[in-house]
């Protein structure tokens, strides 16, 4: 057997567990969101007993799922936003100046990911109140998640601005191109695949987020992932946050595969053009 062979044939092994990973519990909750109240499914049968929309109809009819939803893709394009913003100034630094320690910089940028989410919104809950920001409790939310996926920003935008050609800002300003046209030809082509990366990658970390949203939101702002969790842990009714757990993954499944494609785009060789 060839080298070829059998290197193909190991990545169609390896795709068909991943694929079988991710497919198992999604027909699962598929089948738990469908499973009708008139008749449990218990450990002795293959499938549901008997299958219904009436969870979906119920969740809803009788449940905070409309306020959540309203409120969860409120928070995360604002937060998306706003992180974007506050990122941009430090990943220009990093990603067009040289200067001693700038690797040390980027890896420091990163390490509040390490961190455990529910210790980052434990202190965090506590400096917001010290701000006086509890009084708008979605105000502090987005606040907290900008500053929660600010690393994921930097690290995207800081290769974006690595990908700009110096050239290619001369040749605009030899031309007479004032600073905004010499940004906007320069800079826009090469930066377009991060921005709406960053953007993406804020919004579904946003979306799925539960330790802030709950601590600081709670009982006031109630996103997916809270309305999940209690669905889970205090009424544990296991159809119900299958239903949610759908709602929540399914979209943001459609919106990596966007991003995925984004980060294909990101080509150095073809991220800037001579304007």
């Amino acid at each position: 057997m060839t080298r070829a062979r059998l290197n193909k044939i190991l990545m169609s092994l390896v795709i068909g567990a991943a694929f079988l990973w991710l497919l198992i519990p999604f027909t699962m909750a598929v089948l738990w969101s469908l499973v009708d109240p008139s008749e449990p499914w218990t450990a002795d049968q293959l499938l549901p007993p008997a299958m219904s929309f009436y969870r979906w109809t119920d969740m809803w009819q009788n449940s905070s799922l409309k306020p959540a939803l309203v409120t969860s893709y409120a928070l995360a394009p604002t937060a998306a936003v706003l992180t974007l913003c506050l990122a941009l100034p430090t990943a220009y630094a990093l990603g067009r100046y040289e200067f001693p320690g700038r690797e040390l910089a980027k890896t420091l940028c990163l390490l509040p990911l390490v961190v455990p989410a529910f210790i980052t919104a434990i202190f965090f809950s506590s400096i917001l109140f010290q701000l006086g920001l509890a009084g708008n409790r979605f105000a502090a939310i987005v606040f907290a998640h900008a500053v929660l996926f600010l690393p994921y920003a930097i690290r995207i935008l800081t290769v974006s601005f690595e990908q700009v050609r110096q050239d290619h800002i001369d040749a605009a300003r030899d031309l007479g191109a004032t600073p905004l046209a010499r940004f906007r030809v320069a800079f826009v082509p090469a930066l377009k695949p991060g921005i709406s990366a960053t953007l993406l990658i804020v919004f579904i970390q946003s979306i799925e987020e539960f330790a802030i949203a709950f601590i600081i939101g709670s009982p006031d702002v109630v996103t997916i992932p809270t309305l999940l969790y209690s669905a889970l842990g205090q009424d544990f009714v296991r159809p119900n946050a299958a239903v949610l757990s759908l709602i929540l993954v399914v979209p943001n499944v459609f919106l990596m595969l966007i991003l995925e494609r984004l980060m294909k785009s990101a080509n150095p060789a073809l991220s800037s053009g001579k304007g």
